[in-house]
C-alpha cells in the first residue's frame, strides 16, 4: 500500500488524534494531541500525519533545526504495527531532510523498554551516541 505524509488539517485532526499505540506503549511516545498542541507552539516543528492509501496509520514529528534536526515523535497506530508504515514514513522523513541544503544527521531518542522502538532505529541504521536525555537514549542517523 501507497504511505504519504501529509499535513494535518482541521478536517484530518480528529482522526490522526484518535490514533494509539498499542498496550505497554503509552509511556513510550506522547499521544498524538499533544503532540499536536506542542508543534503549534514551537516554530521549529515540523508535523505529518502518516497515510496508508487513505487511512490515517500514525504521526510523525520533527524539531527542524539544521544542520542536526531531531525526530521528535513517530507512532504508528496499534492497528497497523508491523506493517512496514512506520519504516516507510521514516524512509520519507530522510528523504525530506536530505533534500534541505545543511542537514548532515538525524537524532532521536528512546526509552529503553522492551516494548520500545530501539531494535526499529537500530536495523534501519540509527547508531547510539552514548547521550542520555531526560532516561531516553540518544541515537544518530547520518545522512551525508
Amino acid at each position: 500500500m501507497d504511505v504519504t505524509l501529509r499535513e494535518v488539517t482541521a478536517g484530518t485532526v480528529r482522526a490522526v488524534c484518535d490514533l494509539t499505540v498499542g498496550p505497554g506503549q503509552d509511556g513510550l511516545v506522547a499521544p498524538n494531541a499533544v503532540s499536536i498542541a506542542q508543534a503549534h507552539f514551537e516554530p521549529k516543528a515540523w508535523f505529518r500525519a502518516i497515510y496508508a492509501g487513505d487511512d490515517p496509520v500514525g504521526f510523525v514529528m520533527l524539531f527542524d533545526d539544521a544542520p542536526e534536526c531531531f525526530l521528535w515523535r513517530l507512532m504508528v497506530d496499534h492497528r497497523h504495527q508491523g506493517r512496514g508504515y512506520g519504516r516507510r514514513a521514516l524512509d520519507l522523513v530522510v528523504e525530506h531532510l536530505r533534500q534541505r541544503p545543511g542537514v548532515t544527521a538525524l537524532l532521536t531518542s528512546y526509552v529503553p523498554d522492551p516494548a520500545g522502538p530501539e531494535q526499529f532505529y537500530k536495523r534501519y541504521g540509527f547508531v547510539d551516541t552514548g547521550e542520555v536525555d531526560g532516561g531516553e537514549v540518544v541515537c544518530r542517523l547520518a545522512l551525508g
